[in-house]
């Protein structure tokens, strides 16, 4: 049976504000470094530079509103994708 292909993704928590309700860090997968805002009140996500960015904005969102409640700045954090990069 072939085992299907994985990524795993670190991201670190820079800040994160409630009275703002937004969350700054960075998230790395493969050979790609991207920045990224996420403003949980309304669930948009901005991920830059724009390089890869598609490989990566599904699975960032997913794990971050599945992890939200969990996530602290200053955290470092791992996750899996399925997909090769």
């Amino acid at each position: 049976m072939h085992q299907k292909p994985s990524t795993t993704a670190h991201l670190r928590v820079f800040s994160q504000n409630f009275a703002t309700k937004c969350m700054a860090g960075e998230v790395s997968a493969g050979e790609f470094n991207w920045q990224f805002n996420w403003k949980f009140s309304n669930g948009e996500l901005l991920v830059e530079p724009p390089l890869g960015r598609a490989l990566i904005k599904d699975a960032l969102l997913r794990f971050l509103v599945k992890t939200d409640y969990y996530l602290e700045p200053g955290g470092d954090y791992n996750f899996t994708i399925r997909a090769k990069f």
